[in-house]
């Protein structure tokens, strides 16, 4: 069995973006609720780690955007239906941290230093945020910062690297307030960008300073520690660090991650059809999950494999 792939309807869109290079609109999904379709940039990966970082986000139990495989046109992509109920809004990081610090730049692009790991932590303890709507909170997980620390296990554990200011967010709810939104946008994880020449080079070398364990290790996150960095926290550390701030939580989702077994991975990369993703990038990104998977779960040493 393979993942399905939804056929998108040539003039499905009611307004169609050109952004950068990737081709997005929004159509009608059904009766109450419309879809994002989201071309993946020709030579990379970009549906399938989509696709991927989606099932892996359903196995540990995390609130997070729905995404399938599509085509549209003959082009490949992925379909999202949209996080924000009727009458609701949604207010993107950058937005909030620039409500909450006036002298933060909303525009500023993903390397801003201005996104402190420390800032995004501080405004989801307030107690006005809630967990997301829908989602069964489970008693560990006690706040939305708690759930955050979810979001940032798994973005260590596929090396997501595009956790930007723009790339989480609250939704405004007339009658809920506010609450965090299901995480979203994985696009950016898995290697996605690597050519089956390196992945295999990488998989075989003996050179310590290019293999994979040295690969995954170098992923780094969209958060800064502090204004003078000179560069952004690794997603290992991002996560350690969250996690401090709900340790019960943290503690929670590496047991969730320790529930999972290598199988698993093989399990998810095994339904990604064969036209959306090569033989060489489903080794790599299934390796690069088994290591990551070890070294999350070697940061509390109870339960190293």
């Amino acid at each position: 069995m393979t993942y399905p792939v939804i056929t998108v309807a040539p003039d499905a869109y009611t307004q169609l973006e050109q952004l950068g290079t990737k081709a997005k609109f929004w159509y009608p999904y059904d009766e109450n609720q419309k879809a994002l379709f989201k071309a993946g940039r020709p030579g990379t990966g970009e549906n399938w780690a989509e696709k991927v970082c989606c099932e892996l986000a359903r196995l540990l139990g995390l609130p997070h955007a729905e995404y399938e495989l599509a085509l549209w046109r003959g082009t490949k992509g992925v379909i999202s239906p949209s996080l924000v109920p009727k009458n609701c809004r949604l207010i993107l990081g950058n937005e909030l941290l620039a409500w909450v610090h006036k002298s933060y730049e909303p525009a500023a692009k993903y390397k801003t230093t201005q996104h402190i790991l420390r800032r995004v932590i501080a405004v989801l303890q307030q107690q006005i945020i809630g967990t997301p709507t829908g989602w069964v909170c489970p008693p560990q997980v006690s706040n939305a910062v708690g759930v955050f620390a979810g979001y940032l296990l798994l973005d260590a554990l596929v090396c997501n690297q595009d956790r930007h200011h723009e790339n989480w967010a609250l939704i405004s709810n007339p009658e809920l307030g506010l609450t965090l939104a299901p995480t979203f946008d994985h696009a950016s994880s898995l290697g996605r960008n690597e050519t089956d020449e390196t992945r295999i080079k990488r998989l075989n070398t003996k050179d310590q300073g290019y293999s994979i364990e040295s690969y995954v290790a170098k992923a780094r996150s969209g958060f800064f520690e502090n204004k003078s960095s000179t560069k952004a926290m690794g997603t290992m550390e991002a996560f350690r660090e969250c996690a401090k701030a709900n340790i019960a939580a943290g503690q929670y989702w590496l047991d969730r991650l320790h529930a999972l077994k290598d199988s698993d991975f093989s399990a998810i990369l095994g339904e990604i059809p064969d036209d959306f993703i090569s033989p060489e990038a489903r080794g790599f990104a299934n390796a690069m999950l088994r290591i990551n998977r070890n070294r999350l779960l070697s940061l509390n040493g109870t339960h190293q494999t």
